[in-house]
């Protein structure tokens, strides 16, 4: 099991940072030992570059594969697109039948422009909002990209994002004139929106809709609300919680509008599409600025969105990894009890995942990684859930699983070291430079 590793170590030596996605670092799983690349991938199993096969009970292509990898359906809508040619003079037509669709599932909105990754989206929205609105001003909760207007915010304070999942992000490069023009806030915390925007000319509230919890005393309507009666332009981020939990935006489940909204990560399984969708009066801004690029334009991304929201559809997917979700969790703390271990279980049932409560966290979800790997499987402390995760997979996962946890415990009572069951070094929990 070298061949990844040794590339792995010529990678950071051609690519700044090793890999194109920090989530894919091995650093951030088992530095040293992690598998690195895949030869190929189908359902949930994945295949090494020395031909190992593995259960992917972790983060399914950082949530882009809701239908599994390899979607035999998706693969052949897009092999044939590829016949057909996926670049032209000519527009293609499936950019305007996903537009539709994608109003269709959200009657709010009216327009729909298309990007290819989650950071354009964001980016897209943020310059037709404040297209629109005139102002600057943005106040932010949750994780929106690597673009200069989010990073931004660590100007004025580099941990102003710490909170906002990835701790250490440095914004080196980001134009400081740039300062102050992000205020992050906290996920149900209204009264330091309230204030907040009391404050500051605030022109744009962009936030997740959910990530590790749900709202609290009517957040959400609250901030809608305050939205409206300041005249503020509400954006709803749900690039990660799309289609997790509804046919569609999770804002659809609580009765909550807002003027934008984007979507990415599982709307082509595995293929690049992102869509920002919207108000009329709102993304007609659009026009008033200039945003376009070359390849939103190609063809295999909106071919593989309309054919995965046919087979999400059709299969009510949303509903399959809702329930395997608060299964998985219902588990996971079952043998935490068993084991005399605690836990906290955060996330959508979906995107869920687990942390003890203890100081050696980051080294126990680290022994998890290694040892589940000895067993067969991609694992850590979360779950990204596709229809492939069958009950018979997931429970011989967690009897797996369970056996770590029971060295997990004998650690807890001073009968082993966990230094010493250790094969390398401990797993990232942020950004951090390599060396």
């Amino acid at each position: 099991m070298r061949t990844g590793q040794e590339l792995y170590k010529k990678a950071k030596k051609l690519i700044p940072g090793g890999t194109m996605l920090l989530s894919k670092r091995p650093e951030m799983f088992l530095p040293e030992n992690w598998p690195s690349y895949y030869s190929r991938a189908k359902g949930c199993s994945v295949w090494d570059l020395d031909g190992n096969k593995y259960t992917d009970v972790s983060i399914m292509g950082i949530g882009t594969n809701i239908l599994g990898y390899a979607n035999d359906e998706v693969d052949e809508a897009v092999i044939q697109t590829v016949r057909n040619g996926n670049m032209s003079t000519l527009n293609c037509p499936e950019e305007v039948m996903l537009a539709e669709k994608l109003v269709e599932l959200h009657p709010w909105a009216d327009m729909v422009r298309l990007a290819r990754s989650g950071g354009e989206a964001n980016a897209i929205a943020i310059r037709i909002a404040r297209a629109a609105c005139g102002k600057d001003k943005v106040a932010i909760c949750g994780y929106h990209g690597w673009h200069d207007w989010y990073l931004s915010a660590n100007l004025s304070d580099d941990v102003n994002l710490d909170g906002h999942l990835l701790p250490g992000l440095q914004p080196n490069g980001v134009p400081r004139n740039l300062k102050n023009t992000v205020f992050p806030f906290n996920y149900n915390d209204y009264e330091g929106l309230e204030k907040l925007v009391s404050q500051q000319d605030i022109g744009i509230i962009k936030m997740e809709v959910s990530r590790n919890k749900g709202p609290e005393n009517n957040f959400l309507g609250k901030v809608r609300k305050l939205a409206t009666d300041k005249n503020i332009v509400l954006i709803f981020d749900e690039c990660t919680s799309g289609f997790r939990q509804t046919f569609g935006g999770l804002h659809k489940m609580y009765g909550v509008e807002p003027d934008m909204a984007m979507f990415g990560k599982a709307l082509g399984n595995g293929y690049a599409i992102t869509a920002v969708i919207g108000k009329r009066e709102i993304m007609e801004a659009a026009q008033k600025t200039f945003i376009s690029s070359t390849f939103w334009t190609e063809r295999i991304g909106p071919t593989a969105a309309l054919k995965t929201l046919e087979v999400m559809k059709r299969e009510k997917s949303w509903e399959y990894i809702t329930e395997t979700g608060k299964y998985i969790g219902k588990m996971w703390q079952r043998i935490a009890d068993e084991n005399r271990l605690s836990i906290k279980i955060f996330g959508l049932p979906a995107l869920t995942g687990f942390s003890f409560n203890y100081d050696n966290n980051l080294k126990y979800k680290t022994l998890i990684t290694q040892e589940m790997l000895k067993k067969g499987y991609l694992a850590a402390n979360s779950v990204y859930v596709s229809i492939f995760h069958t009950k018979a997979i997931i429970d011989e996962y967690l009897n797996k699983l369970n056996e770590v946890f029971a060295v997990i415990e004998r650690c807890e009572d001073n009968q082993l070291g966990i230094d010493e069951l250790l094969e390398g070094p401990v797993c990232h929990a942020g950004f951090k430079r390599l060396n």
